[in-house]
């Protein structure tokens, strides 16, 4: 009672097969270079060097910081990590500051973008300007009196 029989079984895995190749894009199966995409930042997104000591302890260019209790980390293919996944790891990223001081969101760069300059922790703890601002640039406004 085997309705399927092996010839039948081996041209419905080569049917398969083909439609999977027909569906990719023509680089796709010649290119074997892999370069990986380049997404944009906040404006006042800093660089920097952060390593995870003991979630949410951070070092940020070695100075000891630390990760808001809602912190997002992303990956380099821009995935959700837990910080207890990178304990110990030596990460350049982009990151952002929430009022009080803390980190609140992280991205890990890839090879791409370590590339493209930007500002570091040196500049500034505090933007003042909007995420419309160019990229790179960051405003602050003081009172002189």
């Amino acid at each position: 009672m085997n309705r399927c029989t092996p010839q039948r079984l081996s041209l419905v895995f080569v049917l398969a097969a083909s439609a999977m190749l027909a569906t990719l894009p023509a680089g796709a199966q010649t290119s074997t270079e892999f370069k990986p995409a380049i997404r944009s930042f906040p404006a006042a997104a800093l660089r920097g060097e952060m390593v995870v000591t003991a979630p949410p302890a951070i070092t940020l260019d070695g100075k000891a910081d630390r990760l808001t209790p809602g912190s997002r980390i992303h990956g380099p293919d821009n995935l959700l990590l837990m910080s207890g996944a990178l304990v110990n790891q030596k990460l350049v990223v982009n990151y952002l500051r929430e009022g009080a001081g803390s980190v609140h969101e992280v991205w890990i760069l890839n090879s791409e973008e370590i590339k493209l300059k930007r500002p570091n922790s040196k500049a500034s703890w505090f933007s003042f300007g909007s995420s419309t601002d160019a990229p790179g640039t960051i405003t602050a406004t003081t009172n002189a009196q």
